[in-house]
């Protein structure tokens, strides 16, 4: 890995926003009161990361188009409308607008229109030339009626190149313990716990209409369609509390890096075994979960599929890109960057996650382990360990320009950071 430094963040004047009533009142603080921004991000060699916009709520995941317009998805409507429209001129992001009545995840442009999930739907919004959004009172209803529920409800959302909706539907379920008392199935798979295939052009479909794409994949956050190999990709958020239910089966410790955070390579009628088995990035093995059989050893049945990568437990991955760009070094072409929201689980050890991981490909495949390319987000050590982050890295976009842009849903400050050499 290469030498590492800290970059200190270019600490920006209180950010103009026009239209407070119209948005609810939305400003940014001054960066002297962003704590963050004062610590600095630790990045690669070469690398700088700059604070755009701060103090704008619970930013999700993000679009950035190459009219360097920002939008940006908001988990509530509790501070402004669902999905936020920066403009960013010199390092410096300013709001233009904002719109939407619902909160959520989910967010994504394709062929001409904006994508964007609630709690139960997928709605899209059509763009004009300059990719704006023409009407936003009136979106279109694609998906429709999917399972709402108040424990793992993001619906994050991706479109492949044949006309293809892919959407999460998370588990409402730590470990199907309320949908399976007899240990005969999980029967929420029928309608959660995978992904879902849609058609990106067609109005209101639901279950009926859909492809249930892949299987046992307990919640998804980061999700993506790879454009060099025509697949989908997704990070899954392992289970909880071994320890908790099976102390005679797993310490304390154990539990705080069990199981693995996977990165999935999907295929069409793939299955990834939640809630039967786990991932031990340890062993390097699918493990039989303790509810239907397993001590902590036994492998899993070979008709899962395994991830592509393992990452320690609880890291909490929130979203994923492959990167595309000419601006970062050569051996970042290709490879993804992930997301981490960070731990509250993992005592007796100290808290972890709350940074943006890299993981090198090479001819389509992971090439060597993954690093951490951008930490700091959390604060102090002392604030980090105790779970008490100050920032908590959620969304990824790539920018027209190479840039990659992050969003934290915790101050709601938007990073971007750039390769000078």
């Amino acid at each position: 890995m290469k030498n590492r430094k800290i970059f200190s963040l270019l600490l920006l004047p209180a950010i103009a926003v026009s239209g407070l009533l119209l948005l609810n009142a939305l400003k940014s603080d001054p960066p002297k009161k962003n704590k963050a921004a004062e610590a600095g991000l630790t990045l690669p060699e070469g690398f700088n990361a700059t604070v755009i916009a701060d103090n704008l709520g619970s930013a999700r995941h993000l679009v950035v188009t190459p009219q360097h317009d920002i939008y940006i998805h908001m988990a509530s409507t509790r501070k402004s409308k669902g999905i936020i429209v920066l403009h960013e001129d010199g390092n410096v992001a300013t709001v233009k607008t904002s719109f939407g009545d619902y909160g959520g995840t989910g967010i994504a442009i394709k062929d001409g229109y904006l994508y964007a999930s609630s709690k139960n739907s997928v709605f899209r919004y059509k763009l004009d030339a300059q990719n704006q959004v023409i009407d936003a009172d009136k979106p279109e209803t694609i998906v429709r009626g999917l399972l709402e529920i108040d424990h793992h409800q993001p619906k994050a959302l991706t479109l492949d190149n044949d006309g293809n909706l892919y959407v999460n539907i998370g588990a409402p379920s730590n470990i199907c313990e309320e949908y399976d008392k007899n240990r005969t199935g999980c029967r929420i798979l029928d309608s959660a716990g995978g992904i879902w295939q849609f058609k990106a052009n067609k109005l209101n479909q639901s279950y009926p209409e859909s492809v249930h794409y892949a299987t046992g994949l307990r919640n998804v956050v980061g999700i993506f369609w790879n454009q060099q190999l025509n697949q989908l990709f997704v990070t899954q958020h392992g289970r909880d509390a071994l320890h908790d239910l099976y102390p005679k089966l797993y310490t304390a410790k154990q539990s705080a890096e069990l199981p693995s955070e996977c990165l999935f390579a999907l295929k069409k009628g793939d299955n990834a075994g939640w809630p039967y088995i786990y991932y031990d990035w340890q062993k390097q093995k699918n493990i039989l979960g303790p509810e239907y059989g397993g001590d902590g050893e036994k492998e899993a049945d070979p008709k899962y599929i395994k991830p592509v990568v393992g990452f320690p437990g609880h890291y909490a991955p929130d979203c994923l890109v492959f990167y595309t760009g000419n601006q970062f070094p050569a051996r970042y072409k290709n490879g993804a960057f992930i997301a981490f929201h960070g731990s509250w689980n993992r005592y007796p050890e100290p808290q972890a996650g709350y940074l943006v991981a890299f993981q090198p490909f090479k001819n389509g495949k992971p090439d060597g382990k993954w690093e951490i390319f951008a930490d700091g987000f959390a604060g102090t050590a002392e604030q980090k360990a105790s779970g008490r982050a100050v920032h908590r890295p959620c969304g990824l976009a790539q920018g027209p320009d190479g840039s990659l842009y992050v969003t934290d849903d915790n101050k709601g400050t938007i990073y971007k950071i750039t390769y000078k050499g």
